[in-house]
């Protein structure tokens, strides 16, 4: 895993096909090539000058340093860059050079030369860290660590020790858009050749410490270094117990199998670009939430106390919610349902004191925000996913009276909010409850009816009446739990009509998440050539995205909204912990989870012709496709059954067996919604990246 890929097996596995560079160009995708394991808190990566959100720009080629931990493409300013690492020799001056040839990355391991010949690679467990720098000549090298650095506002930062052998940090930082705190403890031990130097660090301006080496050509200085929530004695158990004495080469290998293993439940056919894309993307979905126990099940909560997991379970935070929910989410429903029973559970937990809605001033580990957790909760529920939901619908009932309910869009958020109250409450034969936030769920459709019924002259304006991101004419979809009801109120062929005008008119974005699932909302209503054919053109083409969070270009962006490349995603999307990766990965297995809360998908077309998934216990869902990939959708069955509504059922899919769809070639005029600009400037950025 530390060689080029030149030396990769000719037998390659989903993670040799990660790209980790995909999406770190600017601020396209705001990701970082940093070594990860699947839902890890450790995030050892290099930090740039200029950098992203993640400390890293693709195009930059002067490196600060390298850190250990980052947000996932959470917009913002990111968070993270927590005790940032470097090593120059003392006699070297300028900036430290980047050999752009020689970077490397794959899911846990990163590597690059830089400063003329020093070679720095790295690895990561879900704790802890190794990185390590090989000197090219003999010659004195300055080893710095800075506990300050942040790419946030840092808060505090002192050294508990200053030991080579175990140096210890306590940090706090403020969290992603600076809502709120995380606390962090690191224990490092460093090594010279694979032994313990037995020095003292010192320390000067800012807290930075450093380390003066005299190092020979050949030499291999190693920094190991583990997190914890809770001390600096939990930081060193996650160090010792997860990375011990294991060689570098030995880290990365069992994280890449860890890699593999989650990976590997979905097995696409197709080709070797197409196959890389979609591992590359199911790759950003499991990097969180993150699991923050201890080796002895110690974390703190959200409250800053101490607490521990029973045996067997894991804690879980690092939430992006608002982002998420939608599509992140459901995935781990589908494709990691025992982990997403922890998960679950560790958002019931969020509740116990009164969840914030973003972040709270004790966080465990840097976060975002919590927003439409009951949806989730609810979610996962109905999916079969077990947690405490009597404790889930309690904290969703009394979490309701602090929810925004001023603007437009909030009315509409915590309406779904309300309304996943309720059907957790019928679920577990609560009535009265469910009756209660029914009515109140239902109370935003006057409001609706008012603003949204009709757009007026301000549809298309961004943050008009106070929106938070997007424009009316996006959010007048965001109630897609009561579709049935806006079907009714409109009249179905008129909203169909009004469907096709919202991307015929330019009107949709697929930069930011508010109206991510119109595209599926065709097929729901009747017309699944629709979404078919919207659904392929914005997986494959180069498409018009005329808006950002703070307004509208004017001249609208051409590009692809996923691809493999650095630049990745179109400019200004965020991945948003997996939201929008997500998304792609249910695109291309022609499913999507269209109404969250309700455990069902619609069916389209999906990119590959055939794609396996282990769901556990023996049992596999095929899901094919019988014709051509641009053809007219003419059925969708299960086992032979077929899907009338182009619908099927969470419960039937876990049963396993084959979900057909089937297309077939015709010559017929078809109506497609458009999505292309053909006048607009495309990008000169997103070539893909020499592999």
């Amino acid at each position: 895993m530390l060689a080029t890929p030149a030396a990769l097996t000719a037998q390659q596995t989903p993670a040799d096909l990660v790209d980790p560079f995909v999406g770190t160009l600017a601020d396209f995708g705001q990701l970082s090539p940093a070594a990860v394991a699947p839902f890890g808190m450790m995030q050892l990566g290099p930090d740039t000058s200029p950098a992203n959100h993640a400390g890293y720009d693709h195009a930059a080629t002067t490196l600060l340093g390298f850190s250990h931990t980052r947000g996932v493409g959470v917009g913002c300013g990111g968070a993270g860059g927590d005790l940032m690492i470097s090593l120059r020799y003392a006699d070297k001056p300028g900036p430290a050079r980047i050999d752009k040839r020689s970077e490397t990355a794959r899911p846990g391991v990163y590597r690059v030369r830089y400063d003329g010949g020093i070679l720095a690679e790295m690895a990561a467990t879900r704790g802890a860290g190794v990185l390590r720098f090989t000197l090219p000549r003999a010659g004195t090298v300055d080893l710095r660590i800075d506990p300050r650095h942040s790419y946030s506002k840092r808060l505090a930062a002192s050294w508990a020790s200053l030991a080579s052998d175990d140096l210890r940090a306590d940090l706090v930082a403020g969290t992603v858009c600076d809502q709120g705190a995380y606390h962090l403890h690191s224990a490092s031990r460093i090594l010279v050749n694979g032994r313990p130097i037995h020095q003292r660090l010192t320390t000067g301006a800012n807290d930075l410490a450093t380390l003066h080496i005299a190092g020979k050509a050949g030499d291999a200085i190693e920094i190991r270094t583990g997190l914890s929530t809770v001390d600096g004695r939990g930081a060193a158990s996650v160090r010792d117990t997860e990375i011990g004495s294991k060689s570098l080469a030995a880290v990365a290998s069992e994280t890449r199998a860890g890699w593999n293993r989650v990976l590997g439940r979905v097995v696409p056919s197709g080709s070797r670009g197409q196959r890389a894309l979609f591992y590359t993307s199911l790759y950003r979905v499991m990097e969180t939430p993150v699991a923050i126990d201890d080796p002895d099940g110690r974390h703190r909560d959200n409250g800053g106390a101490v607490q521990t997991s029973p045996k067997g379970r894991t804690r879980y935070t690092n939430w992006s919610l608002w982002d998420n929910y939608r599509t992140q989410m459901p995935l781990l429903a589908l494709l990691q349902p025992e982990r997403s029973a922890d998960i679950a559970q560790s958002l019931v937990a969020l509740y116990a004191g009164g969840k914030a809605q973003w972040s709270t001033p004790n966080e465990p580990f840097l976060t975002v925000r919590t927003e439409h957790a009951g949806i989730a909760l609810l979610d996962m529920h109905r999916k079969g996913i077990a947690f405490d939901a009597a404790a889930a619908l309690a904290g969703m009932a009394a979490d309701s009276d602090t929810l925004k309910r001023g603007t437009p869009d909030e009315q509409i958020e915590a309406a779904y909010d309300d309304w996943a109250t309720a059907e957790l409450a019928r679920d577990l034969g609560r009535t009265d409850l469910a009756k209660k936030f029914t009515a109140k769920a239902q109370s935003y459709r006057p409001m609706w009816r008012s603003v949204f019924q009709t757009p007026g002259a301000d549809g298309d304006v961004v943050k008009a009446r106070g929106l938070y991101q997007g424009t009316l004419w996006q959010y007048r979809w965001a109630p897609i739990f009561d579709l049935p009801w806006m079907t009714q109120t409109v009249g179905r062929d008129r909203l169909l009509g009004e469907l096709h005008h919202f991307f015929d008119a330019g009107l949709f974005n697929m930069t930011n998440e508010p109206d991510i699932q119109v595209p599926w909302m065709f097929a729901a209503l009747g017309q699944p050539q629709a979404t078919a054919d919207l659904v392929r053109t914005i997986l494959t083409k180069p498409i018009a995205h005329p808006y950002t969070n703070s307004g509208k270009l004017p001249v609208p962006f051409v590009g692809r909204s996923f691809a493999l490349s650095p630049q990745g995603f179109a400019d200004g999307m965020d991945d948003d912990a997996g939201g929008m990766t997500a998304w792609y990965v249910f695109a291309t297995l022609g499913l999507y989870p269209l109404v969250p809360g309700e455990p069902w998908y619609v069916v389209t077309t999906p990119a590959f012709a055939r794609s396996d998934i282990d769901l556990g216990k023996g049992r596999t869902l095929t899901i094919q496709r019988s014709g051509p990939e641009d053809g007219r959708i003419t059925q969708a069955s299960l086992n032979g059954r077929p899907l009338p509504n182009y619908r099927v059922q969470h419960a039937d899919l876990l049963r396993g067996g084959t979900l057909t769809i089937t297309t077939t070639v015709t010559t017929a005029t078809r109506i497609v919604p458009q999505l292309q600009d053909v006048a607009a400037k495309t990008p000169k950025h997103g070539a893909s990246r020499p592999r």
